[in-house]
């Protein structure tokens, strides 16, 4: 068996030897043209004059594009069609595309891109929520509203009434190959297109609306992408397309690729949230009655904004029994860049929420923080605010494991020794767990096809609708189909993710790459193995089930074994079909967005995280030391890669709430657009200590190998170090800290000083 092996990444050497394809590597044909956008400099207004001669007239420029010549839709929007590809009149944030350079090198075209001369009449930006509140400029008309029980009279009658609101920012996905594509146009107008891209068939359906033809004659690869979080689900539609429009108009192969800050100045983030709370408690720190309203910034196009909010809200519980709940959702409209799609799409805002409620409760009460919790987890066979059966809930057990592995006594009286003794350094713990729900809340996404190809060699080819983004998809996905045929998996090779090859994939995305394309390749192999079974059977003159593939060989009682090479072979020569397509659709789903009601996932997966830091009280800087991770993927389809993907999400998500600042000018200019000034953890912001543990226990449900998603949510796992500088502050007085979020070196200061000032 291949699954469950800690196979290295299938693509490993190729990364390391730099020898790894992208988009930017593939050879260029000669005469490929490159491309670059001209940019609005103001966060809202109309244009009343463009001169764009300069740009014309510069060296290499070959032609200079507007709205007015992109021939058909105008539109790279991913479904509310509210984002043209260059503006139409109007300007909504700083960075928004105004007109497209095309030119003989991509220098060429960024230098000309800055030379263009717009008149801009400004008008007032929307760049704040409380600006957005004030204005009512929001999406879906008005707030979304979602209950159980009655919120209000428990909190009239509850004993204890702690009520409060802070910020989490944003976060910029930040990956290593930034946004690319490039459009070969073929005979009778066809495209092919390299994106770098989460979701080949939207770009497939986005580039056929933009160049006017069906979908069949738009063809869409994508070999690997250097990192994508979900920036990569909706943000490389503006390049694809492009590329396409001007290849159609010049007959040129085109080519795009978005410099660092030109990524970051036009692409969306995270979504950033202010979350007000009202929660009614009694003596033990029990939820009696909650009110919770998320504010979401959402940027001036609707994008993915809707499904992000409406998991924000999902996850407000997290792994709490809510029986009295009220959660209002204000979905608002700014002129900033469009908010999008971003590791865990919304889940950890939501999650963030109710870990900073519970921590309120635990300072206000004078209680302890993990007790708190423990009083409010979830057991089997209560239901989550929306009504899903909660089932197989392990983080009692992980929880009180990881304390004992952690040796969580011993080191809580050693802080707290070390914090007496130490009146500038100051050490803190937080623990958190995460319960984060599986599938797409869209349920038609809830799918996936694949093409298997067995050759008379035996060697196995394959393909299917997932991307490889590093995470190790292709390699898991390969380990099902050397399980089903018993062979090695050197036999198997994936090649790129292809439109030609399987039809309307839906994104890799909402940690279901795993869960959905590995169940469509299993079918489709074991199509195959039943065919070859059948075969062999009627040859030996044994019953088709007594025919076992094992150990690279097949054979049955009373015959020699022969290798699966082969049996392939004879099967081949016998005009046996080997090749397949499979199909899997997620089952059990069932949901109401606009009731709040049903079940909206297969499973949920748990995780637990005990971090302790240090924080320098007279300057705020702080480091964490030590992290522990007892994280729950199912049966792991391959331990080495799910536990490279946990201690990616934990630092991805500890420098979400510490280092990561996003920061715009009152003009709407992001400021922090550049390494030098947006901050992702380094190597060295990584925890000193490390461990983490996989909680190997079989998903209840049948998923591929009885596995679990482990994309998102051990993102979240990375609340812990936000909670740790919490405790930490807290050691400094007798006050509230009051932490927002992300707990920046200043912040952090300016926390200290409202305890001690307290």
């Amino acid at each position: 068996m291949s699954i469950g092996k800690p196979l290295p990444h299938d693509t490993a050497h190729l990364h390391v030897t730099g020898a790894a394809r992208y988009v930017d590597d593939i050879p260029t044909p000669t005469g490929t043209l490159h491309l670059a956008f001209g940019l609005s400099d103001v966060a809202h207004g109309e244009i009343t004059a463009m001169d764009l001669s300069a740009v014309r007239n510069a060296p290499g420029v070959i032609t200079v594009l507007t709205a007015e010549d992109v021939p058909f839709e105008n539109d790279v929007s991913p479904a509310a069609h509210d984002e043209p590809l260059l503006s139409t009149g109007s300007v909504h944030y700083v960075g928004q595309p105004i007109f497209l350079v095309v030119a003989t090198s991509h220098l060429a075209a960024r230098k000309a891109a800055r030379l263009g001369k717009i008149d801009i009449a400004e008008k007032p930006a929307v760049l704040t929520i409380d600006q957005a509140m004030e204005a009512d400029s929001r999406f879906e008309g008005g707030p979304v509203i979602w209950s159980r029980g009655k919120a209000k009279d428990a909190l009239t009658s509850a004993p204890h009434l702690i009520e409060g609101q802070f910020e989490m920012g944003g976060q910029e996905h930040f990956y290593l190959e930034g946004q690319a594509a490039m459009a070969l146009p073929g005979e009778d107008g066809e495209m092919l297109v390299h994106s770098s891209t989460q979701h080949p068939s939207e770009i497939q359906h986005k580039v056929a609306h933009a160049i006017g033809l069906p979908m069949h004659a738009v063809r869409v690869e994508t070999r690997r992408m250097g990192g994508g979080f979900g920036g990569k689900e909706s943000q490389g539609n503006a390049l694809a397309v492009a590329c396409a429009i001007a290849a159609r108009q010049t007959g040129k192969p085109c080519k795009m690729r978005y410099d660092r800050d030109d990524d970051m100045v036009i692409t969306g983030k995270r979504h950033d949230f202010r979350i007000a709370y009202r929660a009614g408690v009694d003596a033990a720190g029990k939820l009696l009655g909650l009110e919770v309203t998320q504010f979401a910034r959402c940027g001036w196009a609707q994008d993915l904004s809707l499904p992000v909010a409406d998991r924000a809200m999902l996850h407000a519980d997290n792994a709490y029994f809510l029986e009295n709940v009220e959660i209002t959702s204000h979905r608002l409209k700014t002129n900033t860049q469009s908010a999008t799609a971003y590791r865990g799409f919304g889940g950890p805002q939501g999650v963030l929420g109710i870990e900073r409620i519970l921590e309120h409760i635990a300072r206000d009460r004078g209680l302890d923080p993990i007790e708190v919790r423990r009083v409010n987890f979830y057991a089997d066979g209560q239901t989550t605010h929306y009504g899903q059966e909660i089932e197989g809930f392990h983080i009692p057990d992980m929880c009180d494991a990881l304390l004992t592995r952690a040796e969580f006594s011993k080191r809580r009286a050693e802080v707290d020794a070390f914090n007496a003794e130490n009146p500038v350094l100051k050490r803190g713990l937080g623990f958190s767990p995460v319960k984060f729900g599986i599938s797409f809340t869209l349920t038609h996404l809830n799918q996936a096809g694949a093409l298997v190809h067995v050759y008379q060699d035996g060697s196995i080819h394959l393909n299917h609708g997932g991307t490889e983004m590093g995470q190790g998809l292709f390699q898991k996905v390969a380990q099902v189909a050397a399980s089903v045929f018993a062979v090695d998996m050197n036999v198997v090779k994936i090649t790129a993710t292809d439109t030609a090859k399987v039809p309307n994939t839906s994104a890799t995305a909402a940690s279901s790459g795993s869960d959905l394309n590995g169940m469509a390749v299993k079918a489709a192999c074991e199509t195959i193995r039943e065919r070859i079974s059948t075969h062999l059977a009627e040859s030996w003159r044994v019953a088709p089930g007594d025919v076992v593939f094992s150990g690279g060989q097949v054979q049955a009682a009373g015959h020699p074994p022969i290798s699966f090479a082969e049996a392939a072979g004879q099967a081949y020569f016998a005009r046996i079909s080997l090749s397949s397509t499979g199909f899997y659709k997620t089952p059990k789903i069932t949901w109401d967005r606009i009731k709040g009601r049903g079940r909206p996932f297969l499973y949920f997966a748990h995780g637990v995280a005990l971090c302790e830091v240090v924080i320098d009280t007279l300057t705020g800087e702080n480091r964490i030391l030590r992290t522990d991770i007892i994280h729950d993927t199912g049966n792991s389809l391959n331990p080495a890669l799910d536990v490279g993907q946990v201690e990616g999400a934990f630092v991805q998500g500890a420098g979400w709430l510490t280092t990561e600042e996003l920061v715009w000018d009152d003009a709407g200019r992001l400021r922090t657009h550049a390494p030098s000034t947006y901050k992702i953890p380094a190597s060295s912001d990584r925890p000193r200590i490390f461990n983490v543990d996989l909680w190997n226990k079989p998903n209840s449900e049948d998923t591929v190998g009885r596995s679990k998603a482990v994309g998102e949510p051990p993102f979240m796992l990375g609340i812990s170090a936000w909670l740790a500088l919490a405790d930490a502050i807290s050691a400094c007085g007798d006050g509230f800290h009051d932490l927002n979020a992300p707990a920046t070196s200043e912040e952090v200061l300016a926390s200290v000083d409202r305890v001690r000032s307290a």
